[in-house]
């Protein structure tokens, strides 16, 4: 995949540079400032420079084009005319985000009405004159039909501004990662769930990317090729990642590591980035025997860097992505149980979970059944760390488009039930009754993403990004 491009230009207006000696060169000097903060998120950064008329600006829409960039920062400097604007912008369709930054905090109005040249006093007026096309930008871009997003802060020493303008790149890396991500679809659909059930070229549309429609054959084929030296390499890091119970039976962990590094190789046979799992299965044959072994592996790839959604919930994997993509995790989770003494939702799932985000170590435990599914094996028993969380739902809006269900809570430490999966209590700001009643309104499905930290201004940023509603519930 291809680093994030980022395209910078800057906007003045080319009358001014005969009539203002050395106002150009100090609007240039703020834009490399803008250029040098924006490179450090480590991305590349594509500066036009200072466009100041039209025709400089059908010059830069086509270079933004043909560099392939994947967001534009637009820095105003000074007055420019809003056709200095639009055709960058027309040409290179990719999300804008206006810089409406001040060089300081405020104007030095004595030392300002102190100069005794009026024409150095407009001069001095226009470098801080950020502001004043904003207003014909926006007008324009509205009346033509183009999504735009606005900074408004100060070009130095304003950390609330630059951590904005960072949570945009972070919002705009995860959309470019999403629009390349390969998701491996493996198996069918839980048959019945019928909220789980979604448009795949509904997925498409909003995040590009590839999905791959995957046997769970396959990767049973794949199995019986695992050697002994692999297997046994594979438990030894099931010890290292798990904290596994001694009635855990050595031969349930070299199944469980036979499918682990089986999945392994079918990962990078279709370079999947995530993954959406869940197949029936008849009691005996070699499918059976791999699904019900597959927990631990599903858990160290969704750890690292590859999420991994049981019971084919493909809306839910591109959560989990979504929120893995940030660094905050993305586990698979679900309503447990409501506890009114102590406004407590439990919230958890069967199969894989984000070990990374775990509080403690993982605990692997043998379950003599699956429940309501075939098989019976080894499963992970782990509780999100305490703190802060954001829950994440991709939510079908009911008329073919998508929508962002997001909350935000905190993992709080206290007794779980240990069944052997994945266990964690959640407190909300608005109360657990109102919590459920809220989230339950937009018509999420059952299952949703959950990762640390709070995360909702970012999300937010990304909905729209990927032009998509976004609901925050608390």
């Amino acid at each position: 995949m291809p680093n994030l491009k980022i395209g910078l230009f800057s906007i003045g207006l080319d009358a001014y540079w005969d009539q203002f000696e050395g106002l150009k060169e100090r609007l240039e000097g703020y834009t490399s400032m803008v250029e040098k903060k924006l490179k450090k998120s480590g991305n590349e950064v594509v500066n036009l420079g200072l466009i100041d008329n039209s025709a400089s600006a059908f010059e830069a829409g086509i270079k933004f084009k043909e560099d392939g960039v994947d967001i534009i920062f637009l820095y105003i400097t000074t007055y420019a005319l809003s056709s200095t604007v639009l055709p960058v912008v027309q040409r290179a369709k990719v999300p804008v985000v206006i810089l409406n930054l001040a060089p300081e905090a405020a104007i030095d109005y004595n030392a300002f009405n102190q100069m005794k040249n009026r024409k150095d006093m407009t001069g001095e007026w226009l470098a801080y004159c950020s502001a004043c096309p904003a207003p014909e930008i926006a007008n324009v871009f509205k009346r033509v039909g183009i999504q735009f997003h606005e900074v408004v802060g100060i070009l130095e020493n304003d950390d609330e501004t630059w951590s904005e303008i960072q949570e945009w790149v972070d919002a705009a890396t995860v959309s470019h990662t999403m629009s390349y991500n390969r998701l491996g679809c493996m198996g069918h659909y839980y048959s019945g769930m019928l909220d789980i059930y979604t448009d795949l070229t509904a997925q498409y549309s909003v995040f590009g990317g590839h999905m791959e429609l995957i046997e769970v054959d396959e990767l049973s084929e794949l199995r019986k090729s695992v050697s002994k030296t692999a297997i046994e390499n594979k438990v030894k890091t099931f010890y290292e990642a798990f904290d596994v119970q001694n009635d855990c039976l050595e031969s349930e962990l070299r199944r469980a590591a036979k499918t682990a590094v089986a999945l392994d190789i079918l990962v990078d046979k279709y370079r999947l980035g995530s993954i959406a799992y869940y197949y029936k299965g008849t009691e005996g044959s070699d499918n059976y025997d791999t699904l019900s072994s597959i927990i631990l592996g599903t858990s160290l790839l969704t750890s690292n860097g590859i999420p991994v959604a049981g019971e084919y919930e493909i809306k839910n994997a591109q959560a989990m992505k979504i929120m893995d993509s940030f660094g905050v995790g993305g586990s698979f989770t679900e309503y447990y149980a409501l506890d009114f003494k102590e406004d407590i939702v439990l919230m958890g799932h069967d199969g894989p979970g984000h070990i990374a985000i775990a509080e403690g170590k993982t605990r692997v435990k043998p379950l003599e059944v699956y429940h309501g599914k075939v098989g019976q094996g080894l499963s992970i028993e782990m509780t999100v760390k305490n703190g802060p969380v954001t829950l994440l739902s991709i939510v079908e809006d009911g008329k073919g488009g998508l929508l962002f269900l997001i909350a935000q809570g905190e993992s709080v430490p206290g007794p779980i039930l240990e069944i052997g999966n994945t266990n964690s209590r959640y407190k909300f700001s608005v109360g657990a009754r109102k919590f459920v009643q809220q989230w339950n309104s937009h018509g999420p499905a059952h299952h949703c993403a959950v990762g640390v930290g709070n995360i909702s201004s970012r999300l937010k940023k990304l909905a729209a990004l990927l032009n998509v509603e976004c609901i925050e519930v608390c």
